[in-house]
């Protein structure tokens, strides 16, 4: 009787050692291994960034009229810009060179695009006319030759905007805003994302026609502020606030709603493009 109860004891046993043993094993077979690496994360895409650069600022009012400043006007229309990419457009990040009336300087908006290494650079500006002369309408420029003397004459007051800074002369190398010969650089420049730019500012001429604005047409002339910048860019001049009629139009609700309009739909656009 002992004999039996020692074997079915032994018996016990080994069925109990075997039934563990086996649970180990799946144990083993089913836990991932100790030093197994953790799955791999596919990072979110970069997200499309814009830089918007509202033009003057501070004590650099821009043109005058009667009413207006350049440096408001070119603020009120930014920020609506900004507001309806921010609003509409999920996968885009939009950087200010300037969101109140502060002065920044011309290398500094080219350096914040640079740093921020945008898609896109757009400056918006109010163009003026000297004397009684009055036209209405809007026009976009690239960097690239200004053979045109109107363009020149652009060119030349908005760099002026560089008297502004304390010791231009070395900081842009001898530049002088007001000679011609300083732009002969211009055209020896190559800009490779000339296309592209070009490509925008068709975009936003083609969108301010649908407004109804005059189409003052693309051009090209020797903007300092676009001159620094690695990506596509474009400057916009909004209308003529030495014109009374445009005056109004641009410091109206109305005029910064459309206007801010068409170029967010020319950004939309553009984006769009390149995909």
């Amino acid at each position: 009787m002992r004999n039996f109860a020692a074997r079915n004891m032994n018996l016990t046993n080994h069925i109990l050692f075997r039934c563990a043993t086996l649970l180990w094993v799946v144990a083993l077979l089913v836990a991932p291994p100790l030093h197994a690496s953790s799955p791999k994360t596919t990072a979110p895409p970069s997200p499309f960034t814009i830089v918007l650069d509202a033009g003057h600022g501070g004590h650099d009012p821009g043109a005058l009229g009667r009413k207006g400043r350049e440096k408001k006007i070119n603020l009120a229309v930014t920020l609506a810009v900004g507001r309806l990419l921010e609003k509409n457009l999920r996968d885009v990040k939009v950087i200010y060179t300037r969101k109140t009336d502060v002065f920044v300087a011309l290398d500094e908006r080219a350096n914040i695009a640079n740093r921020a290494k945008a898609d896109l650079f757009v400056s918006i500006h109010t163009n003026a006319l000297p004397g009684k002369r009055q036209t209405r309408g809007s026009e976009t420029y690239t960097l690239g030759m200004h053979r045109a003397a109107d363009n020149l004459e652009v060119a030349k007051r908005e760099n002026a905007a560089i008297i502004y800074e304390n010791d231009y002369e070395n900081r842009y190398e001898g530049f002088d805003p007001k000679s011609s010969e300083s732009y002969i650089i211009f055209e020896f420049m190559q800009d490779q994302n000339m296309e592209k730019s070009v490509r925008l500012a068709s975009l936003v001429q083609q969108q301010f026609r649908a407004a109804g604005r005059p189409d003052k047409g693309v051009h090209q002339a020797g903007f300092l502020v676009l001159r620094a910048t690695s990506m596509p860019s474009c400057l916009i001049e909004l209308g003529y606030i030495t014109t009374t009629s445009e005056e109004n139009y641009l410091i109206s609700d109305r005029g910064v709603d459309e206007l801010a309009q068409s170029i967010y739909q020319a950004i939309k656009k553009y984006k769009e493009s390149q995909k």
